[in-house]
């Protein structure tokens, strides 16, 4: 298990030009494994038992100039892509993106902004203060276990004064056209083409144009599966004009209300048992191709199905899939969901507290006509800072991400039966495979163990010089 822990890691070296950058980044990988608390990178340091003095140069890895973000979340995609068991069906792999808010009260933290809170749940606010990540992951494993590996996870709302700026990764574009483009760059990391699965807040006729000009400009392709709002329309073919007839060939034809269909074309539904959501249960549906988007009339198949109560409509860019395959399909975005939670609760990934005196101190009663208070920051200095800042935050995202993925492609590889003696009871013990959660605490409790038996590895050299009385920058010197 260190051994695969070792190989994934090392394929970060390269993207280094001095050894102490990678051995900041192993070791902090590392330590997000195994930590047992989310308090700030100290937890990093009291659950590998490193000197108190790594504090300081720790930090200073986050805001380091040694190290490019972009070939950091690329090289990533690349190690997964290659390395880890990815799931695949109609062959293509599978990406999954959505967005996620996080609360955020630091007054002087780069990109907060009041949000609005979508979430059905009611114990959640209507408003908050905090951060709007947008976030794209690939699907590995079975089909009954599957996991979502967390690829890129950027902050998508309220940098968009800083999208001029030296610099700056801002597109200014909005949060729907980023997750389009940011699915679309992954891809390119995967053995085969993409199916990307989105919910209905997606399909929209700005993120269809992206997707169609990303396409077209890479060489992996990405076909879209969400579902549609139940208010959507559609139009049928244009009808043929006739010959010598006069004016512009109509692009669209009739207006179709697709949650019409529901009953006016109820004959022609079928019935299957589908497996969906983690069970096989039967499904009606009734599948057609149509023109969609104002302006825009892109043939899209539409798959209209009713299971558990509900109707759902759901729409795929790709036109060769199976209607039952689409819906089959689409009930694997809830593995996101799981994933934000091992993320957020387990890695603590949204745990994070940089901040600049550079930015402007947060404006709770900011009119929203109001110019941000960002435009006003004119110093090249002061936005180097908040920039990094912005850089240190997603750079510390990304970290978590690649700590769960690893977590996360030890528990798919390895047999249950291998972590049964060392896992922690639970009232409903793990059938098929341990959560990352129990990962952690097998880690944890044998670290050392794995630090003295596995001592002429790489990993385990660097954190026991954390552990002695020299540092990095004294090995290489020697070295």
């Amino acid at each position: 298990m260190w051994n695969r822990i070792e190989e994934i890691l090392s394929g970060f070296k390269p993207l280094f030009s001095r050894a102490s950058a990678y051995a900041w980044l192993v070791v902090i990988v590392i330590g997000l494994m195994i930590r047992s608390d989310k308090l700030g990178l100290t937890s990093v340091i009291r659950d590998l038992a490193l000197r108190p003095e790594t504090y300081e140069p720790m930090l200073h890895f986050f805001r380091s100039d040694a190290w490019d973000l972009e070939r950091v979340r690329s090289k990533w995609a690349e190690i997964v892509g290659e390395k880890f068991p990815l799931f695949e069906k109609a062959g293509h792999c599978f990406l999954v993106g959505d967005g996620t808010k996080q609360a955020k009260e630091g007054r002087h933290m780069p990109g907060v902004k009041k949000l609005a809170q979508e979430s059905e749940t009611q114990s959640k606010p209507e408003y908050l203060y905090g951060h709007h990540w947008g976030c794209v992951g690939s699907l590995i494993g079975g089909e009954k276990s599957l996991s979502c590996v967390l690829l890129s996870a950027r902050i998508h709302d309220g940098l968009q004064a800083t999208k001029d700026w030296d610099g700056s990764a801002v597109s200014g574009d909005s949060h729907v056209v980023e997750m389009i483009r940011d699915g679309c760059k992954t891809a390119q990391a995967l053995p085969k083409d993409s199916l990307y699965l989105l919910d209905r807040y997606f399909p929209t006729v700005p993120a269809l144009r992206e997707l169609a000009l990303q396409n077209a400009a890479n060489t992996r392709k990405v076909d879209l599966i969400a579902r549609m709002k139940r208010s959507a329309v559609a139009y049928r073919e244009a009808p043929e004009t006739r010959p010598g007839q006069r004016g512009r060939k109509p692009r669209k034809g009739e207006k179709v209300r697709l949650a019409d269909l529901f009953e006016t074309e109820r004959a022609s539904f079928r019935t299957k048992r589908i497996w969906l959501y983690g069970k096989k249960q039967p499904v009606r549906y009734y599948a057609v191709d149509l023109l969609w988007g104002q302006g825009l009339y892109r043939k899209l198949r539409f798959v209209l199905a009713e299971y558990d109560g509900k109707r759902v409509i759901f729409i795929s860019t790709n036109l060769s899939l199976h209607p039952s395959s689409i819906i089959r399909f689409y009930g694997y975005r809830f593995r996101i969901e799981g994933a934000f939670r091992t993320f957020k609760l387990d890695l603590g990934g949204m745990a994070y507290h940089f901040w600049t005196k550079a930015a402007p101190r947060l404006n709770h009663f900011r009119k929203k006509d109001a110019p941000d208070a960002l435009s006003a920051v004119m110093s090249a200095r002061e936005r180097g800072r908040i920039l990094k800042t912005v850089r240190a935050t997603e750079m510390y995202a990304l970290l978590c991400s690649i700590s769960m993925g690893i977590l996360q492609t030890l528990s798919v590889e390895f047999p249950l039966s291998s972590f049964a003696p060392f896992l922690r009871y639970q009232r409903t013990p793990p059938k098929d495979k341990p959560s990352e959660a129990n990962l952690m605490v097998i880690l944890r409790s044998r670290i050392s163990l794995l630090l003295a038996s596995h001592a002429q590895n790489e990993i385990p050299r660097l954190i026991r010089r954390l552990q002695m009385d020299f540092s990095f920058a004294d090995s290489e010197k020697t070295a």
